[in-house]
């Protein structure tokens, strides 16, 4: 979960989704629904990130990320996005950690949070 903000004023709580196969390469998906100038607001976003130390049980790994966004309000017309980001976060090889994101995505984007990480049995 995480605060985010964008262009129009948008602020709210966001909840994703990720899955990392294996490697550096991770799937990510959120929603995040708030208060867009005064209007119930929402933002979705599909990625594709690099992360550069995916097994780091201890310092921080810096990752990289491309996909599309949504974003809308009530009483305004949604628009789509390209969305680029840069990210870093803390141990990504253990089951929970912290993160900072700066991204673009019609307009900055910054978003800081906690993560929860299932790890399977194989790693």
């Amino acid at each position: 979960m995480c605060g985010t903000f964008a262009t129009r004023d948008f602020w709210g709580v966001e909840l994703g989704v990720a899955r990392r196969p294996g490697g550096q390469r991770r799937g990510a998906v959120a929603v995040a629904l708030g208060e867009a100038g005064g209007a119930p607001g929402v933002r979705v976003s599909a990625a594709v990130q690099f992360v550069l130390k995916p097994a780091a049980r201890a310092g921080t790994s810096p990752y990289a990320g491309v996909g599309l966004a949504f974003a809308g309000a009530k009483g305004t017309h949604g628009a789509g996005y390209l969305a680029v980001g840069l990210g870093l976060e803390g141990a990504p090889g253990r089951a929970r950690g912290w993160y900072v994101e700066l991204g673009l995505e019609g307009g900055v984007r910054m978003a800081a949070g906690l993560r929860w990480r299932r790890r399977s049995a194989a790693r």
